[in-house]
């Protein structure tokens, strides 16, 4: 018998001063035994950078056809495409074909490696992706708790988090954005 995911809670009050979204999310979040907590906090950051009606996680590492993250529209096209980690660019390729946009936050330690490897074919596709630093977002990790009330606002390139037991600021880089 497999190992069974972790389920978290978060409340986080979001207040995103870039696009005027001042909202209130109760997020559940399956952990999946092999992901670890610094990309599950990714998975909510990019969920709280792209908060909008319609937007959920999808079943994820789980399954390996759907993005981290997804909305659809009434007819049940995808509007979004979110990845997290540093995906292939023939799954990017793929996402671009069924979905009107599609994003990338890279944000692990071999982040720079990736993007310099993938760059010039990611720059013919219309994709955004934003990263992270590795250190930063293992910051964030540690406010990670399986029932976690989180304060997040965005204010140009960076997001800050603050839980009662912590607090931290998590700056991105547009590598490359489509309007």
């Amino acid at each position: 018998m497999g190992l069974k995911p972790t389920i978290y809670k978060f409340d986080i009050t979001l207040s995103d001063l870039n696009r005027q979204v001042y909202d209130a999310l109760n997020l559940t979040i399956a952990l999946h035994p092999s992901e670890t907590i610094e990309r599950m906090m990714v998975r909510v950051l990019a969920f709280c950078m792209n908060a909008q009606e319609r937007l959920m996680f999808s079943k994820g590492i789980s399954a390996p056809d759907e993005p981290d993250i997804w909305s659809h529209t009434l007819d049940n096209q995808i509007s979004l495409w979110i990845d997290v980690g540093e995906p292939a660019v023939d799954r990017i390729k793929k996402a671009t074909r069924q979905s009107s946009a599609v994003k990338i936050y890279s944000f692990n330690s071999k982040s720079n490696a990736w993007w310099k490897q993938g760059q010039k074919h990611f720059n013919g596709l219309p994709v955004s992706v934003f990263q992270f630093e590795w250190k930063t977002i293992q910051s964030l990790a540690t406010l990670a708790q399986r029932t976690l009330d989180l304060s997040v606002t965005i204010s140009d390139q960076s997001a800050y988090v603050a839980s009662k037991d912590g607090e931290c600021d998590v700056p991105w880089v547009p590598l490359q954005v489509i309007p």
